[in-house]
């Protein structure tokens, strides 16, 4: 993971110097294989992939910015941040009209999952306690909490919303379909945490600020391209 790092870095466009560099927002919840943060900085995953080939097909350099989830939007309307990736348009709370969107990109397929193979929908679930993800907004689950079916259990990102299932801290939790395989993938066959059923569906996205010191139009169309080509596929099929 660290050679590919530094080989991905080492091929951004240094020699563009006199550009500011992409600035791309990180969540600091964000887990394997999404991103791999080490001492506050993102050093690898699928996004860090992501960025650094978008960055170098616009002859930037690229910079990370760490940001807690809840600041993440405070920064987009700051401008502190040039890109946002990972998101859809039903996750945020403003409508950033300075900001265009891409294609979609990917998409993330949110699954109810279990232990011991058990089965079942979220909404026929009553009086359990779900693992969920400290900070993140889940549609299909709030109704559910509101008139007090469920209750949440967070933990502050993905991997140890899967690290407590397996030890037994409730029986069903949500997790994306990515984050599952990579939790699963070496752990045993009969110890490996299953999917119940499939929550939703939803395809993904980034929003590149328009402004003059950003080229918007060449950053969007890099990652329509990388989309178009098989890039992302690509930079998924690492991770699977």
């Amino acid at each position: 993971m660290r050679l590919l790092a530094f080989t991905l870095l080492l091929g951004s466009a240094w020699a563009f110097a006199d550009d500011r560099p992409l600035r791309f927002s990180v969540v600091d919840s964000w887990a394997m294989p999404l991103a791999h943060i080490e001492d506050g900085k993102l050093t690898g995953g699928i996004l860090f992939e992501l960025f650094s080939e978008t960055a170098r097909q616009v002859h930037r350099a690229p910079a990370f910015h760490l940001l807690p989830r809840a600041r993440v939007e405070q920064a987009l309307l700051s401008h502190v941040v040039d890109v946002r990736c990972y998101v859809a348009p039903s996750w945020t709370e403003h409508e950033f009209h300075d900001y265009r969107w891409s294609v979609p990109l990917m998409v993330q397929r949110d699954l109810l999952v279990s232990r011991a193979g058990l089965k079942g929908e979220l909404q026929s679930l009553t009086g359990e306690s779900i693992g969920t993800v400290l900070g993140y907004h889940y549609p299909r689950l709030q109704p559910l909490l509101d008139n007090g079916r469920l209750t949440r259990d967070e933990a502050r990102n993905q991997e140890l919303v899967l690290k407590k299932l397996q030890i037994g801290r409730y029986r069903y939790a949500i997790s994306s379909e990515i984050a599952l395989n990579w939790f699963n993938r070496s752990l045993p066959k009969g110890e490996r945490l299953t999917p119940a059923s499939t929550i939703e569906e939803t395809p993904l996205a980034c929003m590149v600020l328009d402004s003059p010191e950003v080229p918007a139009d060449e950053i969007l169309k890099a990652l329509a391209t990388l989309k178009a080509d098989g890039t992302i596929e690509r930079i998924l099929s690492h991770y699977r």
